[in-house]
């Protein structure tokens, strides 16, 4: 199935390579564009929902040592198309790729994706963490990214071109 379907096609999402770096422990590298204009490219936990991929960051949390919003929050309000990817390291490499617009809304304490991820990315040292952090005054930032593109290459039934992007 994997081999059939186009680049671009959002059934790419449930293919068997998909789902497994969808609940990976590699984090997201979420790329945006700056106010300036420049790119930037910042990796990230993340939680798939299963329609969407949903991150996480302070805008407050003055008793977890949070003094001001992440600046990356007032970025993708400005300029909300994002691309994102999750890869591994390991040859041949597997490269999901994934292109939508960020959607944020801001919650009081942490936001329960942030959780999940966490206890996902640290297993049983998230706990602790999670109590550390969610005290009063805390706020997050959802960013929420529907995907309206998929990628996906493994390097052996999925190859990219040699002219450029991704046969396939």
């Amino acid at each position: 199935m994997t081999g059939t379907l186009p680049q671009g096609h959002l059934g790419l999402l449930e293919t068997p390579l998909a789902q497994e770096l969808l609940t990976s422990r590699i984090p997201a590298r979420l790329g945006f564009v700056w106010p300036d204009g420049t790119p930037r490219v910042v990796p990230t936990w993340f939680h798939w929902n299963g329609r969407e991929i949903v991150m996480a960051t302070y805008t407050g949390g003055p008793n977890a040592g949070i003094r001001h919003p992440a600046a990356r929050v007032a970025a993708l309000r400005a300029k909300p198309a994002v691309a994102l990817t999750i890869d591994t390291d390991d040859a041949p490499p597997q490269c999901l790729t994934i292109r939508g617009l960020a959607e944020i809304t801001e919650v009081d304490g942490l936001a329960e994706e942030y959780a999940a991820a966490a206890r996902r990315y640290l297993g049983d040292g998230a706990e602790p963490m999670l109590a550390q952090m969610d005290q009063p005054g805390t706020r997050q930032a959802r960013i929420v990214v529907r995907p309206t593109w998929v990628g996906l290459v493994d390097f052996t039934t999925r190859l990219p071109s040699a002219l450029g992007g991704v046969l396939g």
